[in-house]
């Protein structure tokens, strides 16, 4: 049984048009992108002098919902590593790609033993991360 899940989708829109949309539709929702001046990795690698392609387009969007994890770390800081939720964005194929990195509620529980609420909470996180991405298509 697969303990992670990658969620794939693709849109005909152009990559910065598809992250804009994300973006509204994160605020909307109560969420935040914690990265948004150093998603571009294009932008990353350049700055430390690494040579990259001028097409190079992949966006690695960190969404958070501060209400939600400013709650959750109090109750068990040891959630921590689990709760950097990754969206990346990138075109091939004459398209925008978007991948979503999940975890089944399984692991989520072996990784944070002890604490019931957790393996929920973080699954409706993800659901509702999934509609996102979906509705900035």
């Amino acid at each position: 049984m697969n303990q992670a899940d990658i969620y794939q989708t693709e849109t005909k829109k152009p990559l910065a048009d598809y992250v804009a949309a994300l973006d509204a539709v994160a605020t909307r929702r109560g969420f935040s992108i914690h990265n948004r001046s150093n998603m571009a990795m294009a932008d990353a690698y350049r700055a430390n002098n690494l040579p990259m392609s001028s097409d190079f387009d992949l966006h690695m969007i960190q969404v958070c919902k501060p209400e939600k994890s400013s709650q959750s770390f109090q109750a068990n800081i040891e959630r921590a590593p689990l709760m950097p939720k990754f969206i990346v964005v990138f075109s091939k194929d004459d398209a925008t790609q978007v991948r979503f990195l999940s975890y089944r509620k399984e692991l989520i529980a072996s990784l944070v033993p002890g604490d019931a609420q957790f393996p929920e909470s973080l699954a409706q996180s993800y659901a509702v991360i999934r509609e996102m991405i979906d509705e900035a298509l």
